[in-house]
């Protein structure tokens, strides 16, 4: 009996032997044959799975990001039942920054998507959908601890949402070693400090 192909698993090997080569050699001059022979496969199978170069990034992108999610819900999962939303908002954030192994794997992957976006209409709207779906997470955590009286009630959650998001910004300076990771994570814990502090301020840690 011919061996039966597992398609999800054969596309997410291909989809981390992307990650590799960006990894190595970032996505400017990335091809589908490079990854193909980084899979250890034929152009002609990566092309049976992977129609162009953007389905391929696409895709991914998305299994990156599931992975980022897990990630989120293990560390959260360990904090108890109803963790703290400081503690949530942290958890978020953290994972965002190429503090570790696999979440430099997905910052390198969305800088990589970001820059196809700019010159792909198809991407653009599929990448900004993303973003707008993570920009809606922080949002709804923020609006729910001001209703909550955990955050301040004068504070505007769009604005707040969108100061939690620019510490993002980090991920240039921490790639670049313009600044540690230690340092990266004690603005963010002063940020959110300034957010809560209402209730002491390392509330949720």
């Amino acid at each position: 009996m011919p061996k039966q192909v597992d398609h999800q698993e054969r596309r997410e090997t291909i989809a981390r032997a992307l990650w590799r080569v960006v990894e190595r050699r970032g996505a400017r001059h990335l091809t589908l044959r490079e990854v193909a022979q980084e899979a250890g496969i034929s152009l002609g199978q990566l092309q049976h799975y992977f129609g162009s170069r953007a389905e391929l990034l696409g895709f991914a992108m998305d299994l990156a990001g599931e992975q980022s999610g897990r990630r989120v819900e293990r560390a959260l999962s360990e904090l108890g039942e109803r963790p703290h939303p400081r503690a949530v908002l942290r958890a978020l954030l953290v994972e965002l920054l190429p503090l570790h192994a696999d979440s430099r794997v997905t910052s390198r992957m969305s800088a990589a998507y970001v820059l196809e976006a700019l010159h792909d209409e198809e991407v653009r709207a599929r990448a900004r959908s993303g973003l707008l779906q993570g920009r809606g997470t922080v949002e709804q955590v923020v609006r729910q601890a001001i209703a909550d009286g955990l955050i301040g009630a004068d504070r505007d959650p769009v604005v707040e949402t969108d100061l939690l998001l620019a510490l993002t910004g980090f991920t240039t300076l921490l790639e670049l070693s313009v600044v540690g990771p230690e340092a990266a994570l004690t603005a963010v814990d002063r940020h959110l400090d300034g957010l809560f502090a209402g209730e002491g301020g390392s509330a949720g840690r």
